[in-house]
């Protein structure tokens, strides 16, 4: 059973990006303007994780802007956020809001950065198709991050795959550090590996009876995108109980979209749309856009949740 849900976007939201935006105006350093809010070419980057989705949004927005053009660069989040600092792309997909000492930066060379909440997203952990032991508790995931289970037995004393191994995407993943940041640790343990992309994951996983992969949901939750679907028949993705301290008798969830928007999934995030541009360009278009109603069913679509949509709730049996 699967539910789709969206939420309603508040008279709130749109008085405080008014707000910023007036003080943009005033104190952000001036810059000359080549783009406008529907023509123009511009940098974007994009965290890796959101790859899927994004790729669909710009090619929908071209579409409809065929003046506006868009040089992606999609990399890990750290990578992101070191060239949106240093000013080599104007906007950029992320999963975090920028930092203190980020803004603080930002400042220091007169500009304020507009960020947007567009939808949320679920870290999923992923599993070979053969495994048995597709649940975790909570604090078994809590246990594999801080290096107190490092076998399967542990989890399951019938499992006899021996000891874990755990792949995100890349070493300056928002994925690995989502979960150093929520499990409050400096390191992972040393059965942990980074891959180069989330394609090697998923491969990795595939051909690896005792991986867990590391991966946003959007790599598998987008029925009409190719990709996705093809990643989601060679792999399982695993069902996790909602809380610190729940035991078998809890439910376990996957990270299908009502499970985030109620918080049963317990690992979920934010996207953030985050503008460093002074002036209405083609950054503040695609913003726009992607709050907008178009750009929102897209994110629907990808197996995300949209941050603002008309309330609707669909059920589908299987």
């Amino acid at each position: 059973m699967k539910y789709w849900v969206f939420q309603s976007k508040t008279a709130a939201g749109v008085i405080i990006a008014l707000a910023v935006f007036l003080l943009v105006s005033c104190n952000s350093k001036p810059v000359k303007q080549t783009d406008t809010f529907t023509s123009g070419r511009i940098k974007i980057g994009i965290d890796d994780s959101y790859r899927l989705m994004m790729e669909a949004q710009l090619d929908v927005f071209t579409s409809i802007y065929r003046d506006a053009s868009f040089d992606t660069i999609y990399s890990d989040e750290i990578d992101i956020k070191n060239l949106f600092l240093k000013d080599s792309i104007p906007a950029m997909i992320v999963s975090s809001p920028l930092t203190k000492e980020e803004t603080d930066a930002l400042l220091s060379q007169r500009y304020v950065a507009r960020s947007t909440i567009i939808g949320q997203d679920a870290i999923a952990l992923i599993l070979n198709k053969d495994n048995k032991t597709n649940n975790f508790l909570y604090d078994q995931v809590q246990d594999i991050f801080t290096g107190k289970i490092s076998k399967w037995s542990q989890i399951d004393p019938t499992n006899h795959l021996g000891k874990l191994s755990v792949v995100f995407d890349k070493p300056g993943s928002s994925n690995i550090r989502y979960f150093m940041h929520k499990f409050k640790i400096t390191k992972y343990p040393s059965y942990f590996g980074a891959t180069r992309s989330n394609h090697e994951i998923i491969h990795y996983v595939e051909t690896h009876k005792n991986a867990i992969g590391i991966l946003s949901v959007n790599w598998i939750s987008d029925p009409q995108d190719s990709v996705s679907h093809n990643f989601l028949k060679r792999i399982q993705v695993a069902g996790i109980t909602s809380y610190p301290g729940s035991t078998s008798a809890n439910t376990y969830y996957q990270p299908y979209q009502a499970y985030i928007v109620y918080k049963y999934y317990p690992f979920i995030r934010n996207i953030y749309f985050i503008n460093r541009q002074t002036y209405d360009g083609l950054a503040s278009g695609l913003d726009a856009f992607l709050a907008g109603e178009k750009g929102q069913r897209i994110i629907l679509r990808s197996g995300l949740v949209p941050a603002a949509a008309p309330v609707t709730i669909v059920q589908i049996n299987h």
